[in-house]
């Protein structure tokens, strides 16, 4: 009797998900059983979606169950290829839902990255309804948040998430595996819509090189033209040490970040609500990404319910220099964009250094003044940046150039 192998996680009887048991044979045909509350009627809409998928992978022969708690069909469809593979790690069939351009983000070095909603890849409840809550991206994670067991599952949930589900105009993140495991991921996911990849506990330029090389192979031999981001992850002391070079090891880097849970097991200390033992390490990431001319993104924070306390920690990372920071939940969202959202003094001072600089641009002028200071071009683009953002936060009319000092 063979082995079944089995994708899905049967004792947590998961909302929006399955579980799919799949046993090889060498002939008999194939066997399908469907177990769902609403088998009545969808039964055979799903059973037909599986001998479908069996077929474009290529399986004539086999047993196959299918227990369901209301998956949609691209969930169903993932989980009968990871059962399939783990059967069969030969396969290079594979089978995709058809690619639904709705909801596509534009594509931007630049974006506003305030705040990213982490969402594991093997729980797809949480992804199909994320983007209502508004995040600047979506973070669909396959590392930390995945367990071994479900590796290979959550990849093609998260591929076949890429292809059909509206994130609604949300930036389409994934964070990858180290090592194999994460060229497996860049190989399922680089020919998707997808904006940006993480790449976990950079320590040195040549993780970030050989990612990068990865993407534009890929990119190649899949016709790719659109440009794939890149985001390192700083989470320990060495990485902190090499910022500098990181931020600079690929020009499809857009934005630093650092991760303060693993940083601080790897100093040996417990991660604290003040922050003292992380400082240093905030500050390097800011400079090296400000050096690089990358956005600094700072880490989440990990207590839910405390909502003061979040908006302290993200009201600090802004004074610090931070762009934004990553939720863990969609009610931490509103709370960062409102603490990293301009102030009224701040959108003031902006609004006069742009006037200042277009004026002085329409006479030809090559200095920039605001009273008695002289304006360089970094505070310039800062300013025009704030404004940006105040316009987009809904604190600044976009015809604001029109109306009186």
């Amino acid at each position: 009797m063979r082995d079944i192998f089995v994708s899905g996680t049967p004792d947590l009887s998961p909302r929006s998900d399955c579980v799919i048991g799949y046993q090889p044979r060498d002939s008999g045909g194939l066997e399908i059983a469907v177990e769902s509350k609403v088998a009545v009627m969808y039964g055979e809409a799903i059973r037909g979606l599986a001998e479908q998928t069996l077929g474009e992978l290529g399986i004539a022969n086999g047993s196959l169950s299918i227990e369901d708690f209301g998956a949609v069909p691209f969930v169903q469809q993932a989980r009968i290829e990871a059962a399939v593979k783990m059967a069969h790690p030969e396969l290079d069939a594979t089978t995709m839902p058809e690619l639904d351009p709705h909801g596509q983000s534009p594509a931007g070095r630049d974006r506003f990255r305030r705040s990213r909603l982490y969402l594991p890849g093997s729980q797809p409840k949480l992804m199909l309804n994320a983007g209502i809550h508004q995040p600047d991206a979506i973070i669909l994670d396959l590392e930390d948040s995945v367990g071994a067991g479900e590796k290979l599952s959550a990849r093609f949930i998260v591929r076949n998430a890429l292809r059909v589900l509206d994130f609604f105009g949300a930036e389409r993140m994934v964070r990858i595996n180290q090592g194999e495991l994460g060229r497996e991921d860049l190989a399922s996911i680089i020919p998707q819509p997808v904006d940006l990849v993480l790449i976990p506990k950079v320590e040195t330029t040549d993780q970030v090189e050989a990612v990068d090389a990865d993407i534009a192979r890929i990119c190649q031999a899949v016709g790719r033209k659109e440009p794939v981001f890149i985001m390192p992850i700083i989470e320990s002391a060495r990485g902190v040490l090499n910022a500098g070079e990181i931020a600079l090891a690929s020009p499809h880097n857009v934005a630093l970040t650092i991760g303060l849970e693993d940083y601080a097991a790897d100093l040996g200390v417990e991660r604290t609500a003040g922050g003292g033992e992380s400082r240093f390490a905030r500050d390097m990431v800011v400079n090296a990404a400000r050096a690089a001319g990358l956005q600094a993104i700072g880490s989440v924070f990990g207590d839910v319910a405390d909502e003061d306390g979040l908006r302290a920690a993200a009201e600090e990372a802004k004074g610090m220099g931070f762009d934004g920071m990553g939720a863990i939940h969609p009610r931490q969202i509103a709370v960062i964009h409102e603490a990293f959202a301009p102030t009224d003094t701040e959108i003031e001072n902006a609004k006069a250094i742009v006037r200042a600089y277009d004026e002085a641009e329409a006479q030809g002028l090559g200095v920039v003044s605001l009273g008695s200071k002289m304006i360089d071009p970094p505070v310039v683009q800062r300013a025009q940046r704030t404004v940006d953002l105040a316009v987009a936060v809904g604190k600044l009319a976009e015809g604001w150039k029109d109306e009186p000092e």
